[in-house]
């Protein structure tokens, strides 16, 4: 295969699970006509958007992917990767366009590297130790590797699902509990803070992995996910180790940085009107992708040129997702152009 152009995506499928499979507190699940609304609209996007690949989130079952597959028409022209999708718990997966995959290259990475290590005794002698006990990702990460061309280095790619900023529910806790007047006031304040503290430390992880993998090296890297968290964020700035964005006649490149798909097209448009979440009307991009300095235009060392993005989210405006078969957050896709630099 020696493709000229390839297109990847993001999509959170708002909990993909068969009927009557259980999610969360959900006992019950899907009804069957819930279900099949949601297959019909996920199978028609999916055959809109024609991606060559697409990394998935909130997914339970791989057997409802595939039946989302077999809804666009694209049965044959995908290769699914959803090993540990059995509806038991949530993954993230991915589907390949035929002959893209590198056979064998699929693993899930469920706990944190060893080189990972949050602990300090402070900058300074009023700051207090630190230490964050945190050893692995609440939803596993996806490493694959496609190629899209014989004579070019196959591309790792990631598929990531960081952990949401909804507060953690602290009710179910023994300390909790046992003192449940004294916390109460305080719920909301702690368990957004843990679930800060915890995306954090995933993006981290996930930084520690996406730097043995570039740095020093000519591995073309894409990072596709639900990152829950905006592009200026601390969690975006950790896992993209904020590289400088060139313009003009400017080249250079970073070895170790990651360049934000949004940005990228930001440069090109006169205004930004990205979103890909709403919440309380507060319109969010919280879904990512992310490419090393081989698909960024600018860079000495770049194979792919960045060809746009687009974000399909006017679903998002619908109230009742559940009814409609509809998700709650948009669908990011970014293509590629083979122009060696």
């Amino acid at each position: 295969m020696n493709l000229t152009t390839f297109s990847v995506a993001t999509f959170n499928l708002y909990n993909l699970n068969l009927p009557g499979g259980p999610m969360y507190r959900d006992a019950g699940g899907w009804t069957e006509e819930e279900y099949a609304a949601k297959v019909a609209w996920t199978g028609r996007l999916l055959r809109d958007l024609a991606p060559d690949v697409v990394g998935v989130q909130e997914l339970w079952h791989a057997e409802a992917l595939a039946e989302v597959v077999r809804s666009a028409g694209s049965e044959g022209e995908y290769d699914l990767l959803a090993e540990p999708a059995t509806g038991a718990k949530i993954v993230c997966g991915a589907l390949v366009r035929s002959g893209l995959l590198v056979p064998g290259s699929a693993r899930w990475i469920e706990d944190f590297p060893d080189d990972l290590r949050l602990e300090s005794s402070g900058d300074d002698p009023q700051t207090p130790e630190i230490s964050v006990g945190i050893r692995g990702f609440s939803r596993p990460v996806l490493r694959f590797e496609i190629q899209p061309r014989e004579d070019e280095e196959a591309i790792a790619v990631y598929v990531a699902h960081l952990k949401s900023k909804a507060p953690t529910q602290l009710w179910k806790e023994g300390w909790y509990a046992a003192e449940r007047e004294r916390f109460q006031p305080h719920a909301t304040a702690l368990g957004a803070a843990l679930a800060t503290i915890r995306r954090t430390a995933e993006a981290a992880a996930l930084r520690v992995l996406l730097t043995a993998e570039l740095k020093g090296t000519t591995t073309p890297v894409i990072v596709l996910g639900d990152l829950n968290d905006g592009q200026s964020s601390n969690t975006l700035n950790i896992l993209t180790e904020q590289p400088r964005y060139l313009v003009g006649g400017s080249v250079g490149g970073a070895d170790n940085g990651l360049y934000a798909g949004q940005t990228l097209q930001e440069y090109r448009d006169t205004r930004d009107v990205y979103y890909t979440h709403v919440f309380q009307d507060m319109r969010e991009s919280l879904d990512h992708v992310l490419v090393s300095e081989q698909l960024y235009d600018h860079s000495r060392r770049r194979r792919w040129l960045f060809d746009g993005l687009v974000i399909y989210n006017d679903h998002l405006d619908e109230e009742d997702h559940k009814a409609r078969g509809t998700g709650d957050h948009g669908i990011v896709r970014a293509r590629f152009r083979h122009r060696p630099a």
